[in-house]
């Protein structure tokens, strides 16, 4: 297991068995687990997700899809803990979500 502070601290995981449900959904992924480590400590922006998630935002030029946006979907569940719940390559983020914190 993993684990890397969000912008707000909070020590967020990510456990082997999520990295392979990432994998297998999204097999663009392989070899990509630093830059959601990095996506999640240093983001260019983060979004409001459902279900009280947050979602890191970060732009990664020459990713295995071209330029791209990295989208690490993460809870916070309390000050002292944060998991990951998925993350993928999107060519823009979602513009209609709120933004909760910017670079």
């Amino acid at each position: 297991m993993l684990i890397i502070r969000s912008v707000n601290g909070v020590p967020i995981r990510l456990a082997e068995e999520r990295w392979q449900h990432i994998v297998s959904r999204h097999p663009e992924m392989k070899g990509q687990k630093a830059k959601v480590l990095e996506t999640i400590n240093a983001p260019d922006y983060i979004q409001r997700g459902d279900f009280g998630t947050k979602m890191a935002v970060k732009f990664y030029k020459g990713t295995p899809l071209t330029d791209k946006f990295m989208i690490v979907v993460y809870k916070e569940t309390d000050r002292s803990d944060g998991f990951v719940v998925t993350a993928y390559f999107a060519t823009k983020p979602a513009k209609w979500r709120e933004v909760l914190w910017k670079r």
